[in-house]
């Protein structure tokens, strides 16, 4: 069994005030030890190293929590999820929060199915393209937090995210090195798409790595035409 360092986890949660239920090791090391596991089957994740595991998908995913407050009984939605981050770790430490994760690849299901069966955990699993899951009445404009990890260009992700989020919720992005570029570029969808009071949150994490986050409140409806169809979105960015 790979051995997973938690002390700079525990160091950043301690140091930021973040609450870590009793069981979070536990959760976090079988979720590791399954991560690598399935990987050798499935394209998960191309860090292998556990102490990279620990900085850069669980303390990174961690890290929201310094952005978003959720009460007991909130909605977040992860859109594009992957191998589950930065959701399911959410999903771990606030296991009353309703927590969606959404991706278009289903054997990254396969794998979030069985770690949930293991950690006793559910989550709910999409797998659906979020421009057409965004336009279904189930879950447009019904989230208190979109958030997505990776996944594309602000201007370009917005529109997949921001008809997911009800008025009064919030967008997180979470951003790389290119983030105040794209903050620039993706005023204007964020605006079109109903979301308001942008900013931009830089958070240093262990190992020198850093992680951006951009934030929009959702101050309006998003219009109806809105998301429009994946290949016009990727051609024509708002």
């Amino acid at each position: 069994m790979p051995d997973f360092n938690f002390k700079p986890l525990l160091e950043y949660a301690e140091k930021n005030n973040i609450f870590l239920p009793e069981n979070t090791i536990e959760r976090l090391t079988l979720y590791g030890n399954l991560l690598l596991e399935w990987n050798e089957k499935i394209n998960l994740t191309a860090i292998k190293d556990p102490d990279e595991i620990v900085v850069k998908h669980f303390i990174d995913s961690l890290s929201l929590l310094k952005i978003i407050s959720p009460k007991d009984g909130d909605s977040l939605i992860d859109v594009g999820t992957g191998a589950g981050f930065p959701g399911m770790v959410i999903k771990i430490l606030r296991p009353k929060l309703n927590v969606t994760l959404l991706d278009g690849h289903a054997k990254r299901f396969i794998f979030l199915e069985d770690l949930q069966a293991k950690l006793g955990i559910k989550a709910e699993n999409l797998h659906i393209r979020a421009e057409l899951a965004a336009k279904d009445i189930k879950y447009r404009e019904k989230f208190d937090f979109a958030t997505a990890r990776a996944v594309a260009r602000l201007n370009t992700l917005s529109e997949y995210c921001l008809p997911f989020v009800k008025r009064g919720g919030k967008f997180v992005s979470m951003k790389g090195p290119t983030a105040e570029e794209e903050l620039t570029e993706g005023k204007k969808a964020i605006e079109i798409l109903g979301g308001e009071n942008l900013s931009l949150i830089k958070e240093n994490l262990p190992m020198d790595n850093t992680r951006f986050f951009i934030t929009a409140e959702k101050g309006k409806k998003t219009p109806e035409k809105y998301p429009r169809a994946s290949a016009k979105i990727s051609k024509n960015p708002l």
